[in-house]
């Protein structure tokens, strides 16, 4: 279970960062053409919050039955850089980073707002959570 497990959080991670890269330069033409932020921006902007809750649910899976994960807690492995990694550093780097797409996705759904506006706020939160998603993400670990 485990091991499948991590091959799926493996795998969908990688799909998550295609997927953001793809989001961030569709908007980025959008922005630049100057096209209105309409529905299919809407449900583009959606496509990226949904994959990375499904990865945040994989993840939060991953925390509690890895043995990487809260089992290796304790003093001594915060002294540790990949214990440390798995422990807090990759968690709480991701969960900001879904958070920051989670805003992104919120500034895609006000009416209140120009096009401009809504463009260049999913742009930035967008690419902030693409920088650190793949900062955080063990590259290490697949060469």
């Amino acid at each position: 279970m485990y091991l499948i497990l991590k091959e799926a959080h493996n795998k969908v991670g990688l799909i998550i960062l295609f997927f953001l890269l793809a989001i961030i330069l569709f908007m980025i033409v959008r922005f630049l053409l100057k096209k209105p932020f309409d529905r299919q921006a809407r449900v583009v902007s959606l496509v990226g919050l949904t994959i990375v809750h499904i990865q945040f649910s994989l993840g939060l899976l991953m925390y509690f039955l890895s043995p990487l994960g809260l089992d290796n807690f304790s003093g001594a492995s915060m002294k540790h850089p990949i214990a440390r990694f798995y422990i807090v550093e990759h968690p709480i780097g991701m969960i900001l980073a879904i958070v920051l797409i989670t805003i992104g996705n919120r500034f895609s759904r006000r009416k209140k707002l120009s096009s401009d506006k809504i463009y260049k706020r999913v742009i930035l939160y967008y690419t902030m959570a693409f920088g650190i998603i793949t900062y955080l993400t063990p590259w290490f670990l697949w060469s």
